[in-house]
């Protein structure tokens, strides 16, 4: 009896064992290792860093990787993080590369979208999908054209207010940098927006990084690709046609004018016309339409060596020839105020950003191999109503207000054509005038200036603070090889156009529908873009 006990025990051991490794081999199998850089970037290493992980022999290994990113916290010895989808001998690859059902919309109802960004764009291609026929109103030019006067501006030979690195096909999205990290999962499927920049050409990386990137070299290329699957399809573009009205009847948007006398008009209009554009909420603000403020961010950009950040953030990893450009994360508390690096640029440039004359902004961006030998952020503060109270009989134009003033004291301090003011970060928070200012990565030009100066005392107090603080996170970072150049003011808008959190709809004017970052319901091209998508379903599901 207790022999036959033992013999059924060993049976049921062994068909366990077999069911475990069954279960273990099951193909595709997902894991996750870590591996040094150079071995990510070996192909044969990773191999054989892949099969001893699995068991299984490297030449019957077969694998993709679906998501990496790496992990520089232990500084000097930077490791690269890989989730890998493993598969069986003979078993097919699956496509990466999602499938959209594009159709033709050529004689179907049309919606009206007033802005060529992110949000305007996904809104279109969304539209499409849904059997609706979108309509492009853009203010700027087709990015060929708006190539040229981004080259003019940044020779310091003048500034287009409708065409610039705000303003024009592909919105402020197009030339600034086209990084695509999101934490606005909430808001939609951050995958499909990857997807649909992937089907329209951008890199397979973009499906695979923790913090996918384009660049700027290649986002307007992009860019027409999907204008091309858009007029395809049947929807039309009108460019140089900036909105200057909405047409109303019985409370219902029927469409929108523009400045050349023309109408456009559909069955619903989308309101996607970035942070940029003041004149949209000037004209709300005198129409009586319902605006709120909203909080924002402002401040300065920060430029370092790329080789100096390097050595900070990898110190002396024995394979940096492996790694990319290092980027950094800052944040802090000061005086009950967020300060915060934002749009990080690593092996970037700072660029102009204004869209009038008597204004100064900066902004970043990368290209694709990233290879510039300067690093640049935005470093800025939270601004709430309370900092805004000298425009306090502006309403919700407040915010707004306090940009313009930051921006004309910049183009002062600049001196014109688009000279950016700058500083010695050492000498900012030190609180005196620079005498010479390091080499910078800034086309139009720089000029000292002192920003502790001019800058609102409770934005330049509040900096001067937080640059010490990060430096002691990071040492090293507060140096007189870095410079500071302003102003970064258009991280985010400073107005919000309120919307029904059901419908999408403005509660005062039906039929239109804010989104993106001009309206501040968004942030940055993927949340944008997202929101985008949401309008356009919100449309779709309006009786």
């Amino acid at each position: 009896m207790h022999g036959g006990s033992l013999s059924a025990i060993r049976c049921r051991l062994r068909r366990n064992k077999n069911a475990i490794f069954e279960l273990n081999n099951r193909m595709p199998r997902q894991i996750q290792i870590t591996v040094a850089p150079h071995e990510a970037a070996l192909p044969e290493v990773l191999q054989q860093k892949i099969a001893a992980a699995t068991a299984t022999a490297a030449t019957a290994l077969r694998y993709r990787i679906i998501r990496r990113s790496v992990d520089a916290r232990k500084r000097g010895h930077v490791k690269i993080l890989l989730s890998i989808e493993t598969y069986a001998p003979g078993e097919p690859l699956p496509l990466q590369a999602a499938e959209f059902r594009f159709r033709n919309v050529a004689d179907a109802p049309p919606v009206v979208i007033v802005g060529a960004g992110p949000a305007g764009l996904f809104a279109a291609l969304r539209l499409i999908e849904l059997g609706k026929k979108p309509i492009i109103i853009e203010r700027g030019k087709e990015t060929d054209r708006r190539k040229r006067d981004i080259a003019l501006l940044c020779r310091g030979e003048g500034l287009h207010p409708d065409s610039n690195y705000c303003f024009g096909e592909g919105g402020a999205g197009a030339f600034s940098d086209g990084k695509l990290y999101t934490r606005a999962n909430k808001r939609g499927d951050a995958l499909r927006i990857l997807q649909l920049l992937h089907h329209h050409g951008a890199d397979d990386s973009i499906l695979i990084d923790a913090r996918p990137h384009i660049g700027s070299d290649r986002l307007p290329a992009i860019i027409q690709e999907i204008r091309q699957t858009i007029v395809r399809c049947g929807g039309e573009y009108r460019f140089e046609q900036k909105m200057n009205g909405l047409i109303l009847a019985n409370g219902q948007v029927q469409g929108i004018t523009t400045e050349t006398g023309e109408k456009f008009c559909g069955t619903a209009t989308i309101l996607a016309t970035g942070h940029s554009a003041s004149d949209v909420f000037e004209l709300f603000f005198r129409e009586g339409y319902l605006l709120e403020a909203k909080p924002f961010a402002a401040g300065v950009r920060i430029e370092h060596p790329q080789a100096l950040i390097n050595d900070l953030l990898y110190r002396r990893d024995p394979h940096r020839a492996f790694l990319p450009p290092a980027a950094y994360a800052l944040t802090t508390q000061v005086r009950q105020r967020g300060v915060y690096s934002f749009c990080m640029c690593p092996g970037g440039i700072i660029v102009p950003s204004a869209t009038s004359p008597d204004g100064q902004v900066v902004n970043g961006m990368s290209a694709s191999a990233r290879r510039s030998a300067f690093a640049n952020a935005g470093i800025v503060v939270e601004i709430r109503p309370e900092d805004t109270a000298p425009f306090h009989r502006c309403g919700a134009l407040a915010g707004l207000r306090f940009r313009q003033e930051m921006e004309r004291l910049a183009a002062i301090a600049g001196g014109g054509l688009q000279h950016a003011p700058a500083q010695r970060t050492t000498d900012f928070v030190a609180a005196k005038p620079s005498t010479c200012l390091p080499a910078c990565s800034y086309l139009p030009g720089v000029a000292a200036s002192p920003l502790h100066q001019w800058l609102p005392n409770h934005l330049a107090q509040r900096l001067q603070d937080a640059f010490r603080l990060f430096d002691k996170k990071m040492k090293g970072f507060l140096t007189a090889e870095s410079l500071i150049a302003g102003v970064e003011s258009r991280s985010s808008s400073p107005v919000r156009i309120p919307r029904d959190s059901r419908t999408m709809q403005h509660p005062q004017l039906k039929g239109l529908y804010p989104c993106g970052e001009g309206s501040g319901h968004a942030g940055g091209i993927t949340s944008s873009a997202m929101d985008g998508i949401r309008a356009a379903e919100a449309i779709a599901d309006t009786p």
